[in-house]
């Protein structure tokens, strides 16, 4: 695995494999920030990479971004948005480490209100949201 191979790197070269890297290069990155080791080296250097990989259209990176370290790292804004992302390109949100304990009202507000938008077009409410739905804010 890629990933592991970036244990014991510096962080400057971490990050540079990211910025520089081909997807399968950002993938391993992202999926190396889940290794403990990395992830305490990075401390919360890593951070843009995760947001860098949040603004883009590609579902593998949104789904990688969201491991261990961004449910460590990531704002309570940012998280929610990452979350609502996910929503609206049918990622699972099996794949959002850390969702249930970061679940706060607002993020249920966004979602409520996603559904509700969703619902008054007529389009379906992806089914692993509802659990969320009934979540008292």
């Amino acid at each position: 695995m890629r990933a592991l191979l970036l244990v014991g790197a510096p962080a400057d070269e971490v990050l540079a494999v990211y910025r520089y890297g081909d997807t399968a290069e950002k993938l391993a990155v992202l999926h190396a920030l889940s290794v403990v080791d990395i992830a305490n080296g990075l401390q919360d250097q890593a951070v843009p990479v995760v947001e860098d990989a949040l603004r883009t259209n590609d579902q593998r990176l949104v789904a990688a971004a969201l491991g261990p370290y961004a449910t460590e790292h990531l704002s309570q804004h940012a998280f929610r948005h990452a979350v609502l992302k996910c929503v609206f390109a049918n990622i699972p949100l099996a794949v959002v480490d850390g969702l249930p304990k970061r679940v706060d009202p607002e993020l249920i507000r966004m979602m409520t209100d996603f559904a509700a938008e969703r619902s008054a077009a007529g389009r379906a409410i992806p089914a692993d949201l509802e659990a969320y739905l009934n979540t008292p804010p």
